[in-house]
């Protein structure tokens, strides 16, 4: 969700036994990667195509809240962790291909349409299941992999899947409407005791589909609830990740972290109660970046690229893809 990456920072395919340095340096010749676009609402949406020759399976990787790029970075937030972009070269040594998006109206599709903030689900999802199509000509069998609000995306787009939709990769998402996750973030931090009945009254607002002029609201919030936004986060307050879910019987894999200080192991609990066929990928000591915590640092895999990839991860979905009939 927008809050949680904008803010939460401010309030809180080779053989897997090979070296990664040694999976680097295969990397290109088993992957091509390139720039792809496909016409979006006012202009073009882009992504980065992993293409790996043979692949039987490719992701359509879809980042998480606010400006986000594909790679899982926000620059402007001061937020680095090149999370989707060292999962899809992963991935790529494992033999799947992979589209790893960037949203409409940001970085490479900012052209695709005039206000970032003029966005709804529906419309992420539309553009999720247009990737979908391209993908499959990379893969005869397409994912949707969704990280935090890309997972809530994926699940929209599953309510009318594509063609060559196999099933969905949900890493750290919702499993509970965001307006109260997002509440929680923000009761869990006492450093935000002086804002926290203002937030509550703000996110019960808008749950009701109600906007506040935000030159009403206090000078720390006003970033943050700017009548674009407010707008975004009626529509995202009103999804329900779990009804979503039940609408989905195809294959899926929820993939969470125990240390993740956005989305919860109960929100990942809750998406597998609604979805009884879905497999779990637990990463012990994984933040919502999909990375292991550093002790003593809990937004070090926020900001540092060097760090890897929770070592779960990758074998965890390759393997869940080499199950799938």
């Amino acid at each position: 969700m927008r809050f949680a990456t904008t803010a939460l920072g401010r309030l809180y395919a080779l053989p897997r036994q090979l070296p990664a340095t040694l999976a680097a340096l295969l990397l290109p010749t088993l992957a091509l990667a390139d720039p792809v676009q496909i016409p979006g609402p006012a202009g073009p949406l882009e992504a980065e195509r992993v293409a790996v020759p043979g692949a039987a399976h490719a992701l359509v990787i879809i980042p998480g809240s606010g400006p986000t790029d594909r790679d899982g970075n926000s620059p402007g937030l001061g937020m680095g962790s090149d999370t989707l972009r060292l999962l899809a070269e992963g991935l790529a040594a494992e033999g799947v291909a992979s589209l790893r998006i960037d949203k409409r109206g940001f970085f490479g599709s900012e052209g695709a349409i005039a206000d970032p903030n003029d966005v709804t689900i529906a419309a992420y999802a539309e553009d999720a299941r247009a990737w979908v199509r391209e993908a499959a000509a990379l893969a005869p069998c397409v994912w949707l992999a969704g990280h935090s609000e890309g997972g809530l995306v994926a699940l929209a787009a599953a309510q009318d899947p594509p063609e060559a939709l196999c099933g969905l990769i949900l890493m750290a998402a919702p499993g509970r409407p965001l307006g109260r996750i997002m509440l929680e973030q923000v009761e869990a931090n006492p450093a935000n005791a002086p804002i926290l009945e203002e937030m509550r009254g703000l996110i019960e607002g808008l749950e009701a589909g109600q906007t506040r002029d935000p030159a009403t609201v206090s000078a720390p919030l006003q970033a943050l609830f700017t009548e674009g936004q407010q707008r975004y986060m009626i529509d995202l307050f009103a999804q329900d990740p779990a009804a979503l879910a039940r609408g989905w019987d195809g294959p899926a894999l929820i993939v969470q972290g125990d240390a993740d200080l956005q989305i919860t192991p109960r929100d990942a609990e809750v998406l597998a109660e609604a979805m009884p066929q879905a497999r779990r990928l637990p990463l012990p000591g994984g933040t919502h970046l999909l990375k292991e915590d550093v002790a003593g640092q809990p937004f070090a895999t926020y900001t540092d690229p060097s760090l890897p990839l929770h070592p779960a991860l990758v074998p965890g979905i390759a393997d869940f893809l080499a199950g799938v009939e």
